[in-house]
């Protein structure tokens, strides 16, 4: 507002008085004053979404990359364990995870390197053929001692013996 028009404004007939334009003025003044601190503090609530946005931006990079990482070692560990790798950190330890890591195929990568390093370090896995002899085969356990193995030589056993 100008002070111009408050002077040309008439009440009644009559020019407002200096006072009263005075009092005005000083009013839209504070009026002012207090439009121009909200915009500051508007334009500084601003910058902090924009801060808050990059903020955003990094933590959800940074989540992507934990993600991919906790991924990728769990590849390698099912693929070691697939292999019946007995340590899988004496064998991570042997991999060259980095290159692994940045192949483009990494599930066919981490195979063949785990397979790979099975030819030459065969003492970090288990065999794959069973022992000669193992319990639910179906093999019989070669018992030494004079029990009978059937009811009926346990009865036979029991009934000459009187």
């Amino acid at each position: 507002m100008k002070r111009e028009f408050l002077q040309n404004l008439t009440v009644e007939g009559k020019p407002l008085s200096k006072e009263v334009i005075d009092a005005i003025m000083a009013e839209n003044g504070r009026d002012i004053e207090r439009t121009r601190a909200g915009f500051s503090d508007y334009e500084s609530l601003q910058q902090q979404v924009l801060q808050l946005q990059e903020q955003e931006k990094q933590v959800k990079k940074d989540f992507e990359k934990q993600l991919d990482s906790v991924r990728f070692e769990s590849l390698v560990h099912s693929a070691v364990e697939h292999a019946r790798g007995r340590s899988v950190k004496a064998i991570t330890a042997l991999l060259d995870l980095q290159a692994l890591q940045e192949s483009e195929n990494r599930q066919d990568a981490v195979r063949q390197a785990v397979e790979q390093l099975k030819k030459e370090a065969a003492y970090l896995f288990d065999e794959e053929t069973p022992p000669p002899y193992a319990w639910g085969t179906g093999a019989k356990e070669q018992h030494f001692t004079n029990t009978p193995d059937t009811l009926a030589g346990a009865l036979k056993e029991k009934f000459e013996r009187k």
